[in-house]
């Protein structure tokens, strides 16, 4: 789906706020995976003509930056760390029976990552963007319950706080 007539003119407005409009770039792609939930081809292709590069360089970007999704991922996203902390503290055992957990869960995407620069809680995830550890495995799919019913409010897969804008001071 193109941008609406209100979503090109937030564009522009977030394009305005750098001296280069390209540097817009990501707040652009985050935009879009707001609106859809990921990132996709027509997103890319109207980012591309808004700042005026090819849809190579959008691509690329959307690529690189592992917080950008392709594909639909549903409207959480864990985040487990393995990194060294994480890693001798349980991390690949909390991935693994998340993964498991979740395999079937349209609604939960988990998802390995680097470091988070949460060691002093590890083993840590993130449940869009907000951090919660230590965490034994059975706690971790407690708090992602908690998310899926509610009782906990997600971030968008973005990472913005519900009802806030992507760019906005708030």
């Amino acid at each position: 789906m193109a941008f609406t007539a209100g979503e090109r003119k937030r564009a522009e407005e977030l394009m305005a706020r750098y001296p280069h409009a390209k540097s817009a770039l990501l707040p652009l792609l985050h935009m879009a995976q707001e609106r859809d939930g990921w990132v996709t081809s027509q997103a890319m292709e109207d980012i591309s003509e808004l700042l005026g590069v090819t849809p190579t360089i959008v691509l690329g970007t959307c690529s690189f930056y592992t917080m950008f999704k392709r594909e639909p991922v549903g409207r959480l996203i864990v985040s487990v760390c393995t990194n060294l902390a994480c890693l001798v503290n349980g991390g690949e055992d909390l991935l693994g029976e998340l993964q498991l957990r979740y395999a079937d869960d349209d609604d939960v995407l988990v998802e390995e990552v680097e470091c988070i620069a949460n060691c002093d809680r590890a083993p840590t995830l993130q449940v869009n963007y907000d951090f919660h550890g230590p965490l034994t495995a059975e706690a971790a799919a407690d708090v992602v319950e908690q998310y899926k019913s509610g009782a906990l409010t997600a971030r968008t897969i973005s990472g913005t706080r519900p009802g806030a804008s992507v760019g906005s001071d708030s």
